[in-house]
């Protein structure tokens, strides 16, 4: 796959301002993000590059400097230069390459220490946009009978084998953008907003009776659309979590007699 590498220039006065813009922008086909240099595959920057450059000039302090394109080996090694092995919890360590979730950013951190106090004792488990793999390995490590892990990049896919083979952990790493047939005791999806509301009824329907939803990757303004689409699909509000200004939702199916 190609991308090209957007340069923008941001001078927000809050970090919390550019967490917003990230995620709009995210919203808009961007993967990953290295300080101000924005990659996104080449296809879609040319499918949503007026979008994108709409965005950048309606935003205050945002200044889109340059689009270029860039060869997957050029970016690539660069980013896993400045992005080694990282060492977490029980153990296990994440190669990032240039998949999200090394485990360190607030959304996976949260993910992680709800993980590290939840009984996944034989439980069938669905990492919904699984970046790196981390969630879905902490999830095998801690007793999940199975581990299906979803995304859908390509180098993700790749990225999030090399992790569970890493740490000796046996999960079902698979390309695709839909929630696999199956039922699941507990499914995690750390995305974006939109994400998440596109895909809340495929989560209720391949969720067990009383199984858990986690959601992160989003913003405490995003939590009444998500709750009221939840409850939409019979899943309850379990709790709200806060790290800074990012969010973990979590829900339950409830069976009704």
């Amino acid at each position: 796959m190609r991308y090209h590498v957007l340069h923008i220039e941001t001078a927000f006065a809050e970090e919390w301002q550019k967490d917003v813009f990230d995620q709009q922008i995210s919203d808009l086909g961007v993967d990953t993000i290295d300080n101000e240099d924005y990659y996104i595959l080449s296809d879609v920057w040319l499918q949503n590059a007026d979008e994108i450059e709409s965005l950048c000039a309606a935003t205050e302090s945002v200044r889109l400097i340059d689009a270029t394109p860039c060869p997957d080996e050029n970016w690539n090694a660069a980013w896993e230069a400045e992005h080694p092995i990282q060492e977490l919890p029980m153990g296990i360590r994440i190669i990032p390459h240039c998949a999200f979730g090394a485990g360190y950013h607030e959304t996976t951190s949260m993910l992680i220490n709800n993980l590290l106090s939840a009984d996944l004792t034989d439980k069938t488990v669905l990492d919904h946009g699984t970046g790196t793999g981390v969630l879905a390995i902490f999830a095998k490590r801690l007793g999940a009978a199975q581990v299906v892990a979803v995304d859908i990049d390509e180098k993700s896919v790749e990225n999030a084998k090399e992790n569970a083979a890493l740490n000796e952990e046996e999960i079902d790493v698979r390309l695709g953008d839909t929630v696999p047939e199956g039922k699941y005791d507990l499914i995690l999806a750390n995305i974006h907003r939109n994400v998440l509301l596109a895909n809340m009824h495929a989560y209720a329907t391949h969720l067990t009776e009383h199984g858990e939803l986690w959601l992160s990757g989003f913003y405490a303004q995003d939590c009444p659309a998500l709750q009221t689409a939840a409850e939409q699909e019979g899943l309850s509000l379990i709790d709200v979590l806060a790290n800074g200004e990012w969010r973990l939702m979590r829900c339950r199916k409830e069976v009704h007699s």
